[in-house]
């Protein structure tokens, strides 16, 4: 029998007196699935990301030549830069190089960067899916590293009059197309991030294994209970604060990757979540009495996955700390884990558990397809739509406008 590598447990309560409510999402969830399926096919189209025969817009002998490179710098904003820091952080057990992220305005990163990297033996892939993005633009340029023909540059952009891509083509620039049709946020199973995976040595065929499995099979249960439980606490304005609580230290990426994704695309017309990040069992002994027993307007997503730390601790015995002996690390820490569970479940508190079994690219492609799809839903069931973000583009028009008086 095939072992899960997601494990989904929806702990939200159902409201007997939102019957109504629920019956009218769920006919709403059957015919957004149904328009996703309908457009699985069409190459035009984001949902054709889901299917297994999506076009790259790259081909992988292109790509052997820049294979040499052990480091390899990542130069962009939100979408085009977090889906690459998450398969990093989640995979790093298997990637033997180094990579560097810049994904913010950090003038002594930049510094320190130059100093210590030799930038000949140094692969930089600048993407942006405008071609535009002013901070993206701005460390490029900081860095000092365009140079006409040169070989140790990708740029990843949409191919029209936007800055990188006539960048490419005045330098003679390897470029490879941002398809305009795959939003920066939902791009993380197209080029964006599955050329820097194939560039860390991974396997980038297997990150599209099973990403229809919650449509398709028996866990599309799984989909159709967590969307429709979500939707109506949008819809009634109930826990909107979504803590993320994190019990893995190689997840913390990922769930920056999916702060951006669930914040951008479900907060509009005074609805969302507020995705806050929160380390555990650390924020236990800071943050966890609030939790208990602070308002009550927020909801719990619990993440975990399989770790292998072998060393125990060893002690003679020694009275009221003999519960500790012969424990290693996971086991403490899965301890404290079923302890919030059970103390969460004893006060009704909502939350969704999601225990990842296996840390490879079919896992981690799983995992972004979930979350994309649960979003989207989401995001119809609630009358928006996920994938614009037109109050972020007020501050972008502005700060251009300032930067130009």
């Amino acid at each position: 029998m095939k072992k899960n590598n997601l494990i989904i447990n929806n702990l939200i309560n159902d409201s007997p007196t939102d019957y109504s409510l629920k019956k009218k999402l769920l006919k709403k969830f059957n015919l957004v699935k149904k328009s996703i399926l309908k457009n699985l096919d069409d190459k035009k189209n984001f949902y054709n990301v889901f299917n297994e025969n999506f076009e790259l817009d790259f081909k992988i002998k292109d790509l052997k030549k820049f294979k040499k490179f052990q480091n390899i710098a990542i130069i962009g904003m939100g979408g085009s830069i977090l889906g690459s820091e998450a398969i990093y952080e989640f995979l790093s057990n298997i990637i033997k190089k180094k990579l560097y992220f810049f994904d913010n305005i950090d003038s002594e990163k930049l510094s320190n960067f130059k100093k210590k990297v030799d930038f000949r033996k140094t692969l930089f892939l600048i993407v942006s899916k405008s071609g535009n993005t002013i901070e993206t633009l701005s460390n490029l340029f900081l860095l000092k590293i365009l140079k006409k023909d040169a070989k140790n540059i990708i740029i990843i952009s949409e191919k029209k009059n936007n800055f990188l891509y006539l960048l490419s083509k005045s330098n003679n620039l390897f470029f490879i197309e941002h398809k305009k049709f795959i939003g920066g946020r939902y791009s993380v199973l197209s080029e964006v991030s599955l050329v820097p995976a194939y560039l860390m040595g991974l396997n980038i065929s297997n990150f599209r294994k099973n990403l229809r499995k919650y449509l398709v099979d028996k866990k599309n249960r799984i989909l159709k209970e967590n969307t429709i439980k979500l939707a109506r606490l949008l819809l009634k304005k109930r826990n909107t604060n979504l803590i993320l609580l994190n019990y893995s230290p190689r997840l913390e990426k990922l769930l920056y990757w999916y702060q951006q994704l669930i914040a951008e695309s479900l907060g509009k017309k005074g609805k969302g979540f507020l995705p806050v990040i929160s380390n555990a069992p650390k924020d236990h002994h800071s943050l966890l009495q609030l939790y208990l027993e602070g308002p009550k307007d927020k909801l719990f997503y619990i993440f975990s996955s399989k770790e292998n730390s072998k060393d125990k601790i060893k002690f003679k015995k020694f009275g009221k700390l003999d519960f500790l002996d012969n424990k290693n690390l996971s086991e403490i820490k899965d301890a404290q884990r079923i302890a919030l569970r059970n103390t969460f479940k004893k006060n009704k508190i909502p939350f969704v558990e999601f225990k990842i079994e296996k840390i490879d690219e079919e896992a981690l492609g799983e995992i972004f397809s979930y979350f994309m799809l649960e979003t989207i839903i989401i995001g119809n069931l609630i009358g928006i739509n996920p994938f614009d973000q037109q109050a972020v583009e007020q501050v972008k028009i502005l700060t251009k406008k300032e930067l130009s008086t």
